[in-house]
């Protein structure tokens, strides 16, 4: 008897949810950005829409890094999968580099060009940059993700700051990063729960 196909976008989702590996964080955070999103579903079904075109792509890339695949879903967060977004940081593209830091990973600029735009060269200096951090923070993933927001430096500087006061180091209690970062990857977090389980949420 044949095996009925499944249809593709079906096979990513399944994919992406069987590549989920980031701890989860014991914040009320999380479930303020879950009511959110899943508050509002339009928001949700116009990103996925615009998602479609690149997701495939960045979901295998993640995968080829054995990556945990809720990285496929940073875009989400950083541009709503946006490759032309713009910030008032200066950040741009998809993963929003700002100039600076997309100089680091390789990502040219000039007057008829922004490599912060082009997908396939932003989602590897993405994935350099964060693995580059992950090593720098000995695979804690929460702080990871909180310096691809912050900067390297700044995560370090609230770490330290913490370990002098005699207080926990973790992510969640780095009471002096901004409001920005101590959301971002709640965030995350979130948009994967919603991801996992959208019927919970009343979005197909």
């Amino acid at each position: 008897q044949a095996v009925k196909e499944q249809p593709r976008n079906e096979q990513l989702w399944d994919r992406l949810r069987a590549g989920y590996a980031l701890p989860d964080l014991d914040s009320p955070l999380v479930a303020k950005h879950e009511r959110w999103y899943g508050s509002n579903p339009a928001y949700i079904e116009r990103m996925v829409k615009r998602a479609r075109l690149y997701l495939y792509y960045i979901v295998d890339e993640v995968e080829k890094r054995e990556l945990p695949l809720e990285i496929a879903l940073l875009p989400a967060i950083e541009s709503a999968f946006k490759p032309h977004a713009y910030s008032r940081a200066r950040a741009a593209g998809l993963w929003q580099f700002i100039p600076s830091t997309g100089r680091l990973f390789g990502l040219e600029r000039n007057w008829w060009y922004d490599g912060r735009r082009d997908v396939v060269k932003a989602t590897q200096a993405a994935l350099d940059y964060l693995e580059e951090l992950n090593k720098a923070f000995d695979g804690d993933w929460h702080l990871t993700l909180a310096a691809y927001n912050a900067g390297q430096r700044r995560v370090m500087n609230a770490i330290e700051y913490n370990r002098r006061r005699g207080r926990p180091t973790d992510y969640q209690n780095l009471r002096t990063l901004k409001r920005e970062t101590l959301n971002y990857v709640p965030k995350l977090l979130a948009i994967s729960k919603i991801i996992l389980y959208p019927e919970n949420y009343g979005i197909t």
